[in-house]
Parts: C-alpha cells; sequence; structure tokens
C-alpha cells in the first residue's frame, strides 16, 4: 500500500486553480467556510479521515501477517487463502474513479461515512468468519468501501478547509497513513500472538466507529454539475482487473500456458483495451483521461508505481510469510523485521520534498529508483536464518528510495499536465498506484509459487504436490517434512525476485531521468 490521500489533496486545489483562471465551472456545492478553515467541525474532520488513513493499510499489511494463522485455522487452500488478499485489492484498485463521481453527485461526507462503515462492518464479519470463503466475500466487499474513504476522504478535507488549517490536516493525513504502513506489520504480529489472527480485523472494527463518529461532523459538500457515472468503462476495469487476478490464481496450480491461463490473460488484455477505447471515447468526460498518456513526462511519472512502489508491496506482503514459515520467526518478530523498510516511508517523505525544492524532482525520483535498485539487487544476500542487520542492509535502501519517491510522486503526477488537466492526472496516478499493487501482489505470488515448485519438482515430487507445497509455503504455511527443500525453494525464488526488481528500477531510473529532462524553449529570431 501506497500513499494515496496527498494526491487528491493536490486535486481540488488544482482544480479550483482553473476555474479561477478560465471563470468557468461551477463551484462545490457548499457552505461558506470559516477564515482559514477553523470551523467547529475542523478537529472531527481531520481525525476522522486520519483514523480512516490508518486503517486502509492496516487492512493489506495487517491481513498479510494474519494470513498464516488464519489459512492454517479455517483449513483453506491455496488459491482460496490468496483470494483473501486478491479480493480487497481488486475492488480496492478498480473503484476510487468511480467512488469519487459517485461522491461528487450524492455528497462527499455521505461516501466517506458509507465507506467508513462498510470497512468497519466488513472487518468484525472476517473476524466473526467461520470459514475462508466467508472471508473472502467480507475481504471483497470491504474493498469496495476502502475506496470509497480513499476518494472521498480527502476530497472533505480540501472542501471544508483552507490556509494554513489545510496544510497542517492534509500534514497528519500523510502522516497517518505513513504510520499505518510503517506500523502494520509489527502490530499485526503482536496482535496475532497475543489474541490469535481475529484480533487484527477486530482492531480495524474498532478504529472505525470513532472513525464514523467524528466524520459525522464533517461538513457535506458536492458537485452541483453532478457528472454522471461511467458504468461501461467501471464494468470492463473491473472485469479486466478480476480475470487478470484468476489468471495468477490459475498458473500458480495449473501454469502458465494451461488454456485457462491463457485465456484468462487474453480476456483481461481485452476487457482493458476495451476500457482504454470506451475512456477515449468519452472525451473530456472521461473517468480516465488516456489522452494524458501522450505526454512522455507524464507518462514517466505514472509508471513511477511499477518500478518504485511494486516491490515495496510485493515484501511486505510475502516476506513476513517468507520469514514465519522457513525462517521460523513469531509474527512479531517477523513484523518487526521490516522495520528498516517501512519507516523509511514514514520518516522521509517530508524530507524527499525538501530536497526536490533544492535540487529538483527529476533528481529525487531518479535517486529514489536507484537506490530501490540498489536495495532490490542485495536480496539476492537473503537467507532464512540470516540476522536482523543481514535483512536490514537490502531492506534500507529500499525504504529509502520508496520514502523519497512518496514526498514527490503525487507533486510530478500534477505538475506534468496543464492545470485544468491536474484533477485527471491525479486520479489517473491513483489509479495505476493501487492497480499496480493489486497486480503485483496476486502476480507475486504466482511467480513466487512457480519458482518455487520448480525446485521441489527438482527433488522428486509430482507437479501437483509441488504446487500444493510451494503456494502453501508462500502464505508461509511450510511442511516441515519437506522444510529443507522449500526454503531453498522459496530463498531463491526471492532471489530471482529480487532480480527482476532491480533491473525493472534500474530501467525506471533511466527513463525517469531523461522523461523529466528539462525541456529548451525554442529560440526566436
Amino acid at each position: 500500500m501506497s500513499t494515496s490521500f496527498p494526491s487528491d489533496s493536490l486535486r481540488r486545489p488544482a482544480q479550483d486553480r482553473a476555474r479561477a483562471e478560465t471563470g468557468t465551472g461551477a463551484a462545490p456545492c457548499r457552505g461558506p467556510a470559516p477564515a482559514d478553515g477553523a470551523g467547529r467541525g475542523y478537529w472531527p474532520t481531520v481525525v476522522a479521515v486520519a483514523a480512516a488513513s490508518v486503517m486502509l493499510p492496516f487492512s493489506v499489511t495487517g491481513a498479510a501477517v494474519a494470513l498464516p494463522n488464519m489459512a492454517a485455522q479455517l483449513g483453506s487452500s491455496v488459491g482460496t487463502a490468496q483470494w483473501m488478499l486478491n479480493a480487497f485489492n481488486i475492488a480496492f484498485a478498480a473503484l476510487p474513479l468511480a467512488a469519487g463521481g459517485l461522491a461528487d453527485r450524492t455528497g462527499r461526507r455521505r461516501v466517506l461515512l458509507s465507506g467508513i462503515a462498510v470497512v468497519g462492518v466488513m472487518s468484525l464479519l472476517v473476524a466473526l468468519a467461520p470459514s475462508m470463503a466467508v472471508v473472502d466475500a467480507a475481504r471483497a466487499i470491504q474493498g469496495c468501501g476502502a475506496a470509497g474513504v480513499l476518494a472521498s476522504g480527502a476530497a472533505v478535507l480540501a472542501d471544508s478547509t483552507s490556509g494554513r488549517r489545510r496544510q497542517l490536516a492534509f500534514g497528519v493525513l500523510g502522516t497517518s497513513f505513513g504510520t499505518g504502513l510503517a506500523i502494520g506489520p509489527p502490530a499485526a504480529g503482536a496482535l496475532v500472538e497475543a489474541a490469535g489472527w481475529r484480533a487484527v480485523f477486530l482492531l480495524v472494527a474498532a478504529v472505525s466507529l470513532p472513525a464514523w463518529l467524528c466524520a459525522t461532523r464533517a461538513p457535506e459538500s458536492r458537485n452541483p454539475a453532478r457528472p454522471s457515472l461511467d458504468l461501461a468503462g467501471l464494468a470492463a476495469f473491473t472485469a479486466g482487473l478480476a480475470c487478470l487476478s484468476f489468471a495468477f490464481v490459475q498458473a500458480a496450480t495449473a501454469g502458465w500456458t494451461a488454456p485457462g491461463t491463457v485465456l484468462l490473460l487474453a480476456a483481461a488484455v481485452l476487457l482493458i483495451a476495451l476500457f482504454a477505447l470506451a475512456e477515449l471515447r468519452q472525451g473530456d468526460r472521461a473517468m480516465f483521461d488516456v489522452r494524458l498518456f501522450g505526454r512522455p513526462e507524464f507518462l514517466a511519472v505514472i509508471c513511477q508505481p511499477f518500478t518504485v512502489t511494486l516491490g515495496f508491496v510485493i515484501l511486505l506482503v510475502y516476506l513476513p510469510g517468507y520469514l514465519q514459515g522457513v525462517g521460523g520467526r513469531t509474527t512479531l518478530a517477523s513484523g518487526l523485521l521490516l522495520l528498516p523498510m517501512t519507516a523509511p516511508v514514514l520518516l522521509l517523505p517530508l524530507v524527499a520534498g525538501r530536497l526536490a525544492a533544492r535540487t529538483s524532482v527529476r533528481t529525487v525520483l531518479t535517486g529514489a529508483s536507484a537506490l530501490i535498485a540498489v536495495g532490490a539487487l542485495l536480496l539476492v544476500t537473503l537467507r532464512s536464518d540470516g540476522s536482523w542487520p543481514a535483512l536490514a542492509v537490502p531492506l534500507l535502501p529500499f525504504g529509502a528510495g520508496v520514502g523519497l519517491a512518496f514526498g514527490v510522486m503525487d507533486n510530478a503526477a500534477v505538475g506534468t499536465v496543464p492545470v485544468e488537466n491536474a484533477g485527471a492526472a491525479a486520479g489517473i496516478f491513483n489509479t495505476m498506484r493501487i492497480t499496480g499493487e493489486s497486480v503485483a501482489v496476486a502476480g507475486a505470488a504466482a511467480l513466487l509459487t512457480t519458482l518455487t515448485a520448480a525446485r521441489l519438482r527438482d527433488g522428486g515430487l509430482s507437479a501437483d504436490a509441488a504446487a500444493r507445497l510451494a503456494g502453501q509455503a508462500v502464505q508461509g504455511r511450510v511442511a516441515e517434512a519437506q522444510h529443507a527443500a522449500l526454503a531453498a525453494g522459496f530463498t531463491g525464488a526471492l532471489h530471482t525476485l529480487g532480480l527482476l526488481l532491480a533491473a525493472l528500477s534500474a530501467l525506471g531510473a533511466v527513463l525517469t531521468h531523461r522523461a523529466l529532462a528539462p525541456r529548451c524553449a525554442p529560440e526566436h529570431r
């Protein structure tokens, strides 16, 4: 999970500036704000959105830490357990744009309240679930609620604050989201050890109640133009993501060349292509303005989620399972061991902003990708019995690169397009970021399972048994009889993944450096 709220804070002011400059567009429908945004509902609104911003990353990182114990207790298959992660991520990635449109039509506070309630109630249902099938269904609905919170939270703040109070509100918001990322793994590990995996989801449900009560104090606002919802585009995009995730799950068990896998991959490509075509035909009314992809500098920035945050999310989700299953560490220890990677994400974004002001966004983003490439390359030193300092060697530069990138990516996304396109650019960037994370979680599971199973087959296991044991190992459940083979296979798979991520990040550094190079204005004679 990455910080997705701040770009919305840029989106609204940018749209306001565009209206002021062009004299067009209706202002948001809301009551007059007090000077400097100091209304009576200011702090309840800030607390509500900040608490929700902690819940969202914790719903991903906490679930990943709890997955090994959950899957073992509920006796689920590898595929069913994987959908506990995939179901949430697909809904969370596919629906923010639609939820934003719904918030503009029906009211941003209303969507925020609904989103918080859905996240909390579904977390409670997961905590009480008797089977993994119930968990998967609840997680899919929870992802819908999370999309609503993501789409409306920052909009509520931007529409109800101004001046220094707005800066303070979004500073609190960014810190809260970073805190959710940083403390998620160790907090979830402590909860699992103390009270079991269900406590992780009970905590989210408990936090949602005061967040919802505070959100009732937030002012309501909406767009009087009542923009229409692009239902065809939404359906094509959601179905495409679902087919892609199904394909990855199928590949982990049946193989990448199996007819079912190939068919699902083809369907995903076709549906995403139909989505792009539908959005192109929408023109200025598009939910996802694909015309902006024609700007090389914007294309370079919106590819950052794939070169910067992709590896971060993969390690955040699957490294705890490796440390528990292969390394034999406790859930708490596995969460604490991730701090060299997660702590910089909390601490460095503000530093990155100051550094970019002194140098350039281009320098910071290029350096961030280079740091991530170094950290990914150092993953080849990873060992299941390695010490904490040995594990920190690859994770620290990885986390430092991600933390620096998080501090400037949002600003870069809206800064590479004309001001009148800033809102569309922010929406595209957030969608690409969350989509990249969703694809990364599903795709990495398939890749790690495939590579680990190949090592087991070399040891004489049948293909079916190797795929089953490898899938369980990726989810943190390692069969004792095959521990040595699984440890070697899973470790080797992470080494290969590190090399692939290093190559991707290095390529991203080069392309970012070139695409964001200052363009000289033509000389006039």
